[in-house]
């Protein structure tokens, strides 16, 4: 019979285990090995039942077992160690509180995904993954973040595989009170809520629910309550589900309801109010329109307001193609916003201003939430070098009369949370060399160049390792291998074979990832009787271990994972190659660490970083992939292998994967194969081991979380902060109004000549010529503007590359005719195609850079012309 009705019956711990129950409700547990452990102690039947999940363990540990730990003085001395372990992490001062200046007070951290723990399935795929380890790093630096999200009810899905090899998807139930969560609570003790108004009258309320990620409070806000209507409950469901408008409300709740979220908890705690506002992907950009509102509510003008908000919001983008930005069209946004919506304040033309793709190729009547995320944040990151570059030239039209590479998007590259990652096989190794307490420092606030000390480790400790984790993860294949069998139809006796699945001394190859087109999850197949002839090869075979989930709405993607799964079914090659249903957390940990090589092959350059391989080489995994992302940046031939690309304008797409996949097969029959089954004079693969070895040691403390944040706090929340401090309400009323005095006398700015101390066309290195420029700058001051020389090479175009921009000083007084004189020194500096030209640029003192108005003027092309310089 089914249930009409559930609810979770909580265990009463006795008092000597009551610290148990705050330990299960901090996911520190999920990288922290002690903690984990002691739960695993308390019950190791249960422990593996409950999926490794203290909270469900918990509730399902017989009371019997807990009134007989409350008397086991050993238990509770170890229970003591590790809840005064906590608090001293909670409590003490960390890296963050070490630095000098004034740092954030708090930083608020939006995405729409969080991937922290299995027992926590509100991810999909890296974006989560990154959101979830860039919140541990910023615990364990001390970091003050504070991060918003959304709980989804069905979280993303479940996937299992039909007889036939047909991805299905699930949507188990979630219950929040059966998950690491605990509900926000006002002061009476009601539950804390948000609300937006939508059209018609309606209201869409949601709670709001509180996980704690170590130091870092994680806000979740959960639509189904009982005070919505059904459309409304439904809201928060899953993770990038439902139409255009069901996405447009989970975005407007996570944005707008996110801020007012993340308002009641510091009211209700004594958080400090946050000073930076990050949003990971545009997703959440709708919180800098509530903060608008909010200074609007305090006497701010909408423009004023615009720039406060501005100052103090960092975005980031992680998409290298328009393709995976969401858009809305203007009618469906305009609805829900204005009197009879949300921010009822604001006039509504604004609003779709800030998204609108005002510029060329654009689409005029579509909501763009990352060109919304860039015009309300002051500083804006691509994931990596690569990434930043593609975003520069993507979103080069915000900018227009600006080469794209000074598009003002930097770039941070990715990092992953090292002790969530790394396979308690290789901490201890690395603690036996170095200590338990360096290693744990290593991991977490990084900063060295190298890890030095990997040298001193042998190479048959390090081989033994390395075989320890295959081992592990062929006994972890072959288990779920044999429960997605059985979930396809399978009986018992026809599985005999999984038995044989995998081999603990062959080479092992892992790929795993979402399903899209462009990472190419079937180009292995290519020519299958290649690959056949690899994975049987009689001396030097490889076999791969392959995992990933298709968007429940692409079919496409879902063909890609048949084919590779119909191909895994061959009775001639399953033993070498199997498909794994289900990728996500739990099996990931598994399966990083027992790959000797990560693939890698999108198509360059879509793969904004992809942090999948970073794990991986965290563990001693050396990494096959194409030169894209966070490889393109780091990539080295003595630490690992780059499949050339044929990404030429003339190739086709199907040229295009026949010639890589060939290249990738050459590499492995030519130089990966042969290197991991040759043996050196002491029975060991030397030279693999080498190869190990320099990826643990000069990559390990590139790829850290804690390196990643640490920049982030460097380079954009730290001066994000200042800025914001600056921006006072006089301040904010001053620059708006400077800016739109700026804009409206900018057409009146001219170059009129340029002429320098040049008498020829050469001249010899280490010149330097003096530059006299009149410029008439019309109803501005020269300290409205910054009178620049750009110089460097140039190509046959007589472009510009790797400019040198010099500011010119004004001289003197206007003429007669309001144009002012400027002059400096042009350095010579470069051999070779050298040419120089000025432009004129608005200039603030709260502005972060002369590129952020868009607004630039340069010589005529007949005053160019006559004026320019040019050495050959």
């Amino acid at each position: 019979m089914k249930a009409i009705r559930r609810l979770t019956v909580r265990p009463v711990l006795p008092d000597p285990l009551r610290p148990l129950s705050d330990l299960a409700r901090n996911l520190r547990w999920s990288w922290h090995p002690e903690t984990r452990d002691l739960f695993q102690s308390v019950d190791p039947e249960c422990w593996t039942a409950s999926g490794r999940d203290p909270v469900r363990l918990l509730g399902t540990v017989p009371p019997a077992r807990l009134a007989e730990l409350a008397e086991d003085r050993r238990f509770l001395r170890r229970l003591t160690a590790v809840a005064d372990d906590l608090d001293h992490y909670m409590t003490g001062d960390r890296w963050y509180q070490t630095q000098p200046g004034r740092l954030p007070a708090a930083v608020a951290y939006f995405s729409p995904e969080f991937g922290i723990t299995a027992a926590l399935p509100q991810y999909s795929g890296g974006l989560g993954i990154l959101a979830g380890d860039h919140l541990k790093a910023a615990s364990d630096l001390g970091v003050p973040l504070v991060g918003v999200g959304l709980l989804y009810r069905h979280g993303y899905f479940r996937q299992t595989l039909s007889r036939d090899g047909w991805q299905q998807e699930h949507y188990p139930v979630l219950d929040p009170h059966e998950l690491p969560l605990v509900p926000l609570k006002e002061h009476d003790g009601t539950p804390a809520h948000v609300a937006l108004a939508l059209p018609g009258g309606r209201e869409l309320r949601a709670r709001i629910w509180l996980a704690q990620v170590g130091r870092v409070p994680l806000l979740l806000l959960d639509s189904d309550v009982e005070e919505n209507d059904p459309g409304e409950r439904g809201v928060t469901d899953r993770l990038y589900g439902g139409g255009s408008e069901h996405r447009l409300l989970q975005e407007m709740l996570l944005g707008i309801g996110g801020v007012r979220a993340v308002r009641t908890y510091c009211r209700l705690t004594g958080h400090a109010a946050p000073e930076v506002f990050h949003t990971n992907e545009g997703h959440a950009g709708f919180l800098g329109l509530e903060r608008i509102a909010e200074l609007c509510d305090e006497g701010l003008e909408f423009g004023s307001a615009l720039e406060a908000v501005r100052a103090g919001t960092v975005f980031t983008t992680h998409t290298p193609v328009p393709a995976g930005i969401d858009r809305f069209d203007r009618e469906l946004v305009a609805r829900h916003f204005g009197p009879d919506s949300e921010l009822p304040r604001i006039d509504v033309e604004r609003v779709l201003r800030l998204g609108m793709e005002t510029y060329p190729g654009g689409e005029p009547n579509l909501f763009n939430m990352a060109v919304m995320g860039l015009r309300l944040a002051q500083r804006a990151n691509g994931v990596s070098l690569l990434h930043g570059g593609v975003s520069r030239q993507m979103f080069a039209g915000l900018w227009p009369g600006f080469d794209a590479d000074e598009v003002p998007i930097t770039s941070v590259t990715n990092g992953v949370h090292a002790p969530t990652w790394v396979a308690p096989e290789v901490f201890r190794l690395g603690a036996r060399q170095i200590g338990v307490q360096r290693a744990e420092d290593a991991l977490t606030v990084g900063g060295s160049e190298r890890w030095d000390s990997v040298a001193d480790i042998p190479d048959q400790d390090i081989w033994e390792l390395r075989r320890t984790l295959r081992t592990q993860l062929v006994e972890e294949v072959r288990e779920r291998l044999r429960a997605s069998w059985r979930q396809r139809g399978a009986g018992t006796a026809e599985l005999g074979w999984i038995d044989d699945v995998l081999d603990p001394d062959v080479l092992t190859i892992g790929f795993a990832r979402r399903v899209p087109s462009y990472k190419r999850l079937t180009l292995m197949l290519r020519d299958r009787e290649r690959l056949t002839e690899l994975l049987l090869h009689p001396e030097r075979p490889i076999q791969i271990v392959v995992a990933g989930k298709a968007h429940p709405a692409d079919d496409g993607g879902k063909r890609l994972v048949q084919e590779l799964v119909r191909f895994a079914d061959d009775a001639r090659v399953r033993h070498r190659i199997v498909f794994l249903p289900d990728y996500g957390m739990a099996m990931a940990q598994k399966l990083y660490p027992g790959c000797d090589i990560w693939l890698n092959n999108p198509l360059r350059p879509l793969e904004a970083c992809g942090t999948s391989g970073m794990k991986a080489a965290l563990n001693g995994c050396l990494n096959l992939s194409v030169l894209d992302g966070w490889w393109d940046e780091w990539y080295r031939p003595d630490f690992g292998w780059a499949i050339p690309t044929a990404d030429g304008a003339g190739t086709d797409p199907d040229r295009r994967d026949a010639i890589e996949a060939n290249a990738l097969y050459d590499l492995l029959e030519q130089r990966i194969t042969p290197r991991f089954y040759e043996r050196g004079a002491s029975g060991l693969p030397d030279r693999w081991l080498e190869m190990v070895r320099r990826t643990l040691s000069l990559l390990g403390p590139k790829v850290l979380a804690g390196r990643m944040v640490r920049e982030y706090v460097e380079r954009l929340y730290a001066p994000a902060a200042e800025a914001h401090r600056a921006m006072d309400p006089d301040s904010a009323r001053g620059l708006a109004e400077w800016k739109a005095r700026v804009r409206a006398a900018w057409p009146g700015v001219s170059v009129d000549h340029v002429e320098t101390s040049a008498a020829t066309a050469s001249a010899e290195l280490g010149t330097t010529l003096a530059l006299r420029v009149r410029v008439k700058l019309g109803d501005l001051a020269p300290e409205d503007v910054e009178v620049q020389a750009v110089s460097g090479r140039v190509d046959s175009e007589d472009r510009i590359t790797d400019a040198a921009k010099v500011p010119l000083k004004p001289v003197g007084g206007p003429d007669l005719e309001g144009r002012w004189v400027y002059e400096g020194p042009l350095a010579l500096d470069r051999t070779g195609p050298f040419g120089y030209t000025v432009r004129v640029l608005p200039a603030h003192r709260l502005l972060a850079s002369g590129v952020e108005t868009g607004l630039v003027t340069v010589p005529s092309g007949d005053l160019g012309e006559a004026a320019g310089l040019l050495m050959r």
